[in-house]
């Protein structure tokens, strides 16, 4: 069967953002009630982005620096990540996870991934594996460079 790159495009449109309002919805919905939607998201991004600055946070948020340096504040406080100085420009801040923080964005992983395979036990055998193979087809078609140097490395 041959597929044009623009047929392949416009399935990708298409199911993409179906699969993503699921996972969305899942996530929100197994996140710890003191937890806000922008605060999740922080924690997502930090997971991805490790050391990353307040204002590349801040940038993918959609928040403004000094909001977002508050809101940072509170997961500090609550020991959901952590703030340094970072080694070779003392102006420069770098955020990361703590291990609270990690096992909070774990446990709502792992309850998204369960209703996942529960929705995918619907397809056949052979229909999950060509969605595996499709994953991993995609991935290093959209994983940013930076990221996929370090997943290597790893």
């Amino acid at each position: 069967m041959q597929v044009s790159s623009s047929e392949c495009a416009r399935e990708v449109l298409e199911v993409v953002p179906l699969v993503m309002r699921v996972i969305r919805s899942e996530m929100r919905s197994h996140r710890t009630p003191d937890l806000t939607v922008p605060q999740f998201r922080a924690l997502f991004y930090l997971n991805r982005n490790e050391g990353a600055s307040l204002s590349e946070l801040a940038e993918h948020i959609g928040l403004t620096l000094p909001s977002m340096s508050t809101m940072i504040d509170g997961l500090v406080v609550r020991s959901l990540v952590t703030r340094q100085t970072h080694a070779s420009d003392r102006r420069r801040v770098t955020l990361s996870l703590t291990a609270r923080g990690r096992a909070t964005l774990q446990s709502m992983h792992d309850a998204t991934q369960a209703h996942l395979a529960e929705r995918l036990a619907a397809l056949p055998s052979s229909e999950r594996a060509a969605v595996v193979q499709a994953m991993q087809a995609l991935r290093p078609v959209f994983t940013p460079h930076r990221q996929m140097e370090t997943e290597q490395v790893r």
